[in-house]
């Protein structure tokens, strides 16, 4: 699944496609993707502007001028085709199974620019829903949703107060979804290595006696954040599925440090380490056990 930098890479590369523009023709191959689709989708989204584009989480948000919020999740395998002004791009390309372009387009996006976009799903883990803006952060998809990890929400006070008293591993406290949303598993991994944190030391441990943040806490947010932009600003990590919005790969992989390179020396300058992985909750964790000791 697409974590959050290449969430925010298709984003950026079907902003400047919508924003501004209307749905001047919606096709609906399917009656449903993961979901059924919400009832009178076409007939909701044709002729409405698109007012903005946003992001939360690894999800697709975008604001219509009938006060409705289209909203879109890529699951696995959901990529989308825009065709404008003679160019065809392909923000957040995914590079296997799926299928062949054509037999898997679902929804097909006429807009009063002259673009098309084509939504491909070939896993059909994805899905596209209409809500109400007043009412978005109440609704099923974001009800409950943690902070953002890119916004100025994220501090070590913000990770001390929802830390606080938690015996859970703390790579398990950041993938909650309901204290922070969107960071992934690779994404993780390089921020705790980075931090010199040990994946399982308890999430409480970032929090003092009188329940303010460690200096290590303060570490991870700025770290956190660092990773994500570095990422985002790569166009998202490559592995196995994902292209910038131009299509050229993108490049964050050559930069992890940790993920994926189980059994290579720690790149941390004089340390004799050894990248190790070991599973938490069935997902596998990449560490050095000399830079990363658990405490």
């Amino acid at each position: 699944m697409p974590e959050l930098p290449e969430v925010e890479t298709v984003r950026r590369g079907l902003e400047p496609a919508m924003v501004g523009a209307r749905f001047t023709r919606v096709i609906q191959r399917r009656p449903d993707l993961r979901f059924p689709f919400p009832e009178r989708f076409v007939e909701r989204l044709e002729g409405q502007e698109v007012t903005a584009l946003g992001r939360r989480a690894k999800y697709l948000l975008a604001d219509l001028s009938s006060g409705e919020v289209l909203v879109m999740h890529l699951g696995m395998s959901g990529r989308f085709l825009v065709m404008q002004d003679g160019a065809t791009r392909m923000p957040g390309e995914f590079h296997h199974e799926h299928g062949g372009l054509g037999a898997h387009d679902h929804v097909v996006f006429g807009l009063s620019n002259g673009a098309t976009i084509t939504y491909n799903d070939a896993r059909r883990f994805g899905f596209m829903d209409l809500v109400p803006r007043s009412g978005i952060e109440t609704s099923k998809h974001f009800a409950g949703m943690g902070i953002e990890p890119l916004g100025n929400e994220l501090s070590g006070e913000t990770i001390a107060r929802l830390f606080a008293g938690k015996r859970t591993p703390l790579k398990a406290a950041l993938l909650d979804q309901r204290l922070i949303a969107g960071l992934g598993n690779i994404y993780v991994c390089e921020a705790l290595f980075r931090t010199g944190l040990h994946p399982e030391a308890p999430a409480g441990s970032l929090v003092t006696k009188k329940g303010e943040p460690t200096d290590k806490a303060h570490q991870l947010a700025d770290i956190i954040r660092d990773v994500l932009a570095e990422a985002v600003e790569a166009g998202g990590s490559t592995l196995r599925d994902h292209a910038q919005v131009d299509g050229s790969l993108g490049y964050f992989q050559h930069s992890f440090r940790v993920y994926d390179r189980e059994n290579e020396p720690c790149v941390t300058p004089d340390c004799t380490g050894t990248v190790t992985r070991l599973v938490q909750s069935g997902r596998s964790t990449f560490y050095c056990p000399e830079c990363q000791k658990r405490s």
